[in-house]
This record gives structure tokens, sequence and C-alpha cells, in this order.
């Protein structure tokens, strides 16, 4: 074994006589380390979650891809426009689709909503994975009343449902006394609950033939085509080729742009991360500092006696740069053991609730990261071998006679 780690190890494991002190600063010195990096990892490890559960949400419910009308009319022949796209490379699937307000009644309780009639056996999301009650059906029902499906929020206050009888109102062009609204009565089938309030509190799903009759659409037309694309990697490119080929007034929006300050959001909790690790490591190695020094003040004797002996300052540098090392690297064990204990604990028993009308979510998602913990384990050795180099290398530059006199 080479002599300065030697020398370093049992410097670090044992403890003299009377240097309680000593031992202290060194606890401290390990404690600062083991909290900056716990700190850092949970940290880090909550934004990749809040990325990851709001990313999939967006991704999962909203569409992929949207064409539609810059002036907000219907697509005229909607039908063959959907059989273009439908053959373009990446794209999974593709639907007409209808969309326009409305009124829907439960009871005594009435509100305005964005109705979406979509295929009858779904739209092109994930909705289904967030299915609350119920399940997802828009066929016509025993009671002979086709299916609706609507948003948690929405269902909480119109006090429905699944099996409440909802009632659907639309206007046709401007209201007017003489105008009537027409009248369509669903049954409700399911309710989801995404936790994002303009998906949950706006939108009411039917089928596409039951949109026609409430909005008076003419055959093979549609205000808008739902595009999903084969690998979430394409959506950019498919959106870009479908839009090079649209003519004046189509236009198609891909969910990135649709959802540009979600994304926005998302994207500046990440921008915090370096902010965040400079802040704490930094902390931790100025802590190192002070334990390093006091270890060297404590072994003054020690030094000049290891000179006499013929050992170079290279030798004494490399021993306490070791201590300092085995401090940081004792921390980052004891830090990284803490953060895989928050990720068990919050995965299982969910300690920290959020608000969910602000974070849509309940609770705070965790997402560790196996680089994660490789960039926090070589930054903080790296600041830490740095941190303990100036202490060490004014261990290195003591004169032997006076260490020994100052030792007496």
């Amino acid at each position: 074994m080479k002599f300065e780690w030697f020398i370093a190890k049992r410097y670090f494991r044992s403890g003299r006589k009377g240097s309680s002190f000593l031992s202290f600063i060194k606890i401290m010195a390990v404690g600062g380390v083991a909290v900056g990096a716990a700190g850092l990892l949970i940290t880090l490890a909550i934004v990749h979650g809040f990325k990851s559960t709001i990313q999939e949400k967006i991704l999962g419910f909203g569409n992929h891809i949207t064409v539609s009308t810059y002036t907000g009319n219907p697509i005229n022949r909607a039908d063959t426009l959907l059989t273009f796209i439908q053959g373009k490379d990446g794209v999974d699937a593709a639907q007409l689709v209808i969309m326009g307000q409305g009124m829907v009644q439960a009871t005594d309780f009435v509100d305005g909503t964005l109705i979406k009639g979509v295929d009858e056996d779904g739209d092109l999301s994930d909705l289904r994975n967030y299915i609350s009650a119920g399940t997802y059906d828009l066929s016509r029902q025993e009671n002979g009343r086709p299916g609706i499906v609507m948003g948690e929020r929405l269902a909480r206050t119109l006090s429905a449902q699944p099996g409440s009888t909802i009632t659907v109102y639309t206007i046709r062009g401007t209201p007017a006394a003489d105008e009537f609204p027409e009248i369509l009565q669903f049954t409700l089938t399911g309710v989801y609950q995404t936790g994002i309030d303009m998906f949950d509190d706006t939108l009411v799903l039917v089928a596409y033939e039951h949109a026609v009759r409430l909005f008076d659409i003419p055959p093979r037309v549609a205000n808008q085509i739902d595009v999903r694309a084969a690998s979430l990697d394409e959506i950019r490119a498919i959106h870009a080729q479908i839009q090079s080929e649209l003519g004046f007034p189509l236009y198609a929006e891909n969910i990135y742009q649709t959802y540009s300050n979600l994304f926005a959001w998302i994207n500046l909790q990440e921008q915090q991360i370096p902010f965040i690790i400079g802040v704490m490591i930094i902390v931790a190695a100025f802590n190192l500092i002070g334990a390093v020094l006091m270890m060297v003040l404590e072994r003054t004797r020690d030094i000049g006696i290891l000179k006499t002996m013929g050992a170079t300052d290279r030798g004494i540098r490399s021993i306490f740069l070791y201590e300092g090392l085995f401090v940081g690297f004792l921390g980052l064990v004891i830090g990284t053991v803490i953060s895989l204990a928050f990720y068990w604990v919050q995965t299982t028993w969910g300690i920290i609730p959020l608000p969910e009308e602000n974070y849509y979510m309940s609770t705070a998602p965790v997402e560790p990261h196996l680089l994660d913990f490789v960039i926090v384990f070589g930054v903080t050795m790296v600041l830490c071998a740095i941190a303990s180099f100036f202490p060490a290398y004014t261990a290195a530059k003591t004169d032997p006679l006076k260490v020994i006199q100052f030792g007496r």
C-alpha cells in the first residue's frame, strides 16, 4: 500500500485522544457533503419527475398534430384530405373531428363547455388511461342514448356521475329569438381526470355522428383533422412535411406549439438545475476547506515528524488531499443512501403532497437518472479535491523544526 494512502486512511479512521473538536469538524464536513449531495440528487429527481409527468399527460391527451383553417371555417372535402394525411410516412392514425361550443346540463346544473366529436371507438389520445370513473364508451347505451365522456371537474360542477343523463344544447349561427338550439340527450359513461384544468374543466367527447347533428355539419366536412405520429420524436418532422403541402386557408399545428406555455414552464424548471448544483456543491466545498485546514492544524506535530523522517512536500500534500477526498467520498455515499431512501418513501407513500390545480399532480413525482448520480459524484469529487488542495499545500510548506517546537 502506498505510504501516503496508508497514513491518510489512518488519520481519517482514527481519533487522537483529546481531539474531540477535530472529530466534530470531520463529522460536520462529511455531513455537509452528504446533505448537499442528497439535496441535489433529490432536487434533480423531482425536476425530472415533473417534466416526465407533465409531458406524458400533454403528449398522451393532446393531439400530436392538428390540421384546421386560419378562418375557423370547417374543412370542405375533409375526407379527401384525411386520406392524403393517412398516407404520409410516420403517421400512425388520423381522424375527422368536429369541435364547437355548447351547454351541458345535468339535473338543475348547467355549464358551458367545448364539445368534441370523434370516432365512436374513441379519439387518438390516451384518454382511456385517465378514466377515473366509469368507462370510455361513446356508443349507444341500453337506454337508447349515446354515451358521453367528460372531465372530472366539469362532472363535479354538474353533480353528474356515470349513468347520469346529460342534456347538450348547441346554437347554430348568431343567437336570436327565433333561433332554437339543437338538443340531444346523452348518458354519461366515463369521467376522466388528468389534473390539467384546461382538459378536465372544458372538454366533453361524443361520437362524430352526434356532433354532426348538434352542429348541423354537412357530410364529409370537419372542423379539424387530428393526427397521431407513430413516434414522438417524429412529430416536428411530420408536422413540417404536412404544413409544407397544405394550401391556404389550411394550416397544421403540432402539440409543442399548441401547448407552448406548458412546455416553456417545464424547460424553466430544468434551467434552474445548474444554479442549484453550483450553490449546494460550493457550500459543501467551502465547508470542506475549513475541515481539512483544521486537520492540518491538529496534525502540525505529525507533519514535522514525518518531514524529519524523510517525507517530501509532495507526500505531505498527498496525505491531506487523500483525507479530503475520503471526507467527500463518505459524504457522497451517505447522501446517495439518503436520496435513494427518499425516492422509495415518496414513491410508496407520497409524503410530499402538491395542490393539483397548480402543479397538475397530487404528489411530487420522483424520477432518478443514473447520469445524475455520475455527474454529481464526478463534480463533487473534483470540487472536494480542489478544496482540499489549498490546506494540503499549506501543510506541505510547513517548516518541520517550527512545527515540532510548536507542538511541545
